[in-house]
């Protein structure tokens, strides 16, 4: 029988799960930087959109690489380590990037800095799963994924405001210092007790510990799965293409995308913590742990506004339109995480994390080239956006009409 960790006070439950929130900010700084930059760094490198998209799908290849085994290590470790370790490495490969020569070189840097940054996902869900109650779960994943959209807000903002007045590589470098200033805050908050040891030891009672093969064939996993590769591609389309699309499509200057670029992204927030809100005011009034069907098919409907963006007469209306979409993306992802690892062991829930990371990985990975190349044909963003769009319905028709297996709790009691 193994000792459970002390319990913690609300307040530093939710003040660990917001820090988590704030590791998911950060890493998207530090990845987006391109993004946000990409008007600029296609002209410097020369870079052809396909050649821009093949710089995408090479962070996504490498997360997708990384991402099982840093689930692993995480579970193996802790997050309180895991995450520590993990965003000091990628701050340091994202200042390499102010170092880049040429278009080889970056490629380099984008397998690196999605390597050092596979660990953020899963050391972060693992953080929500063992620090909130199972009722707050789904809220607590619900704010992790603002995260994403917050550093996704912040890196449009600050990186052209830094290459406006210093230059492309200084832009590159001080986008990577802000990395460093969540550190103290975890040092602060995870290495004191009881949270050192709450984060630190595996909260599962079991003897035998699931195997990678049967957690990647968990028929939960699967069909989470299923429903990240439906609708990562339109919600990874307007995050790493919304600068170029903004600047070839409504003449907007580069220095001047990052407030048109804060309304899906807003908006993408708002989604998810409010689908994630309101799926855990309803938990307790579903039985036996069903999946709240009702609120992730209103979810995939919002996401399917997605494909009105190109239709925008102006940059605001495409944003807000392409916002609706991520508000579905964002109630998506928030509500498969939390039904997920409520039906795996917690002892791996890390290496679950791991799974639906490396499947968001593949989606960009197949879909970023295909983009780039609809471009470069079409010389139009209204074919991808359409594509991206229908492509989101099979997967997530596909979760709601798979039944999953029972919460992981009432398979332990039986």
């Amino acid at each position: 029988m193994t000792n459970a960790p002390p319990a913690l006070s609300r307040p530093h439950a939710w003040a660990l799960a917001l820090t988590a929130t704030l590791t998911m900010a950060v890493s998207y700084v530090d990845r987006q930087a391109l993004a946000a930059l990409a008007p600029t760094v296609s002209k410097v490198f020369e870079l052809s959109d396909t050649q821009y998209g093949l710089l995408v799908s090479a962070f996504s290849v490498a997360y997708l690489a990384g991402a099982p085994f840093a689930g692993w290590l995480i579970d193996h470790l802790g997050a309180r380590r895991g995450l520590l370790g993990a965003v000091v490495a990628w701050s340091l490969v994202a200042a390499a990037h102010a170092l880049a020569p040429s278009f080889t070189g970056l490629l380099v840097l984008r397998v690196a800095l999605g390597l050092a940054e596979s660990p953020s996902f899963p050391g972060a869900a693992q953080t929500i799963q063992r620090v909130l109650p199972p009722a707050a779960r789904a809220r607590g994943f619900g704010f992790l994924f603002t995260g994403s959209s917050l550093g996704a807000i912040i890196a449009p903002q600050l990186a052209p405001f830094l290459e406006r007045n210093w230059g492309l590589r200084i832009a590159f470098l001080g986008t990577a210092i802000v990395g460093l200033a969540w550190v103290p805050l975890w040092l602060v908050l995870a290495w004191r007790s009881p949270a050192r040891e709450v984060l630190d030891v595996a909260p599962a009672a079991t003897t035998t510990r699931p195997s990678a093969l049967s957690v990647l064939t968990h028929r939960a996993v699967l069909r989470a799965t299923l429903a990240i590769l439906a609708s990562a591609p339109a919600i990874g389309f307007l995050l790493n293409w919304g600068s170029k699309y903004l600047v070839a499509s409504h003449h907007v200057a580069q220095a001047n995308v990052g407030p048109y670029l804060v309304i899906p992204l807003v908006l993408f927030d708002a989604g998810s913590i409010l689908f994630g809100h309101f799926a855990s005011v309803r938990a307790r009034s579903r039985m036996g742990g069903a999946p709240d069907r009702v609120l992730f098919a209103v979810a995939t409907l919002f996401a399917l506004v997605t494909a009105a963006t190109p239709f925008g007469r102006t940059p605001v209306e495409s944003m807000v339109l392409g916002g609706i979409g991520l508000a579905g993306g964002g109630g998506i992802f928030a509500l498969l995480t939390a039904d997920m690892l409520s039906r795996v062991s917690p002892s791996v829930s890390s290496a679950a994390s791991g799974v639906a990371a490396a499947a968001q990985s593949i989606a960009y990975i197949v879909a970023a080239p295909i983009v780039g190349k609809m471009i470069d044909s079409s010389g139009s963003y209204t074919p991808p956006f359409l594509a991206v769009s229908a492509w989101i319905l099979p997967g997530c028709v596909a979760w709601l009409l798979w039944s999953p297996p029972p919460p992981h709790d009432e398979r332990a009691s039986a």
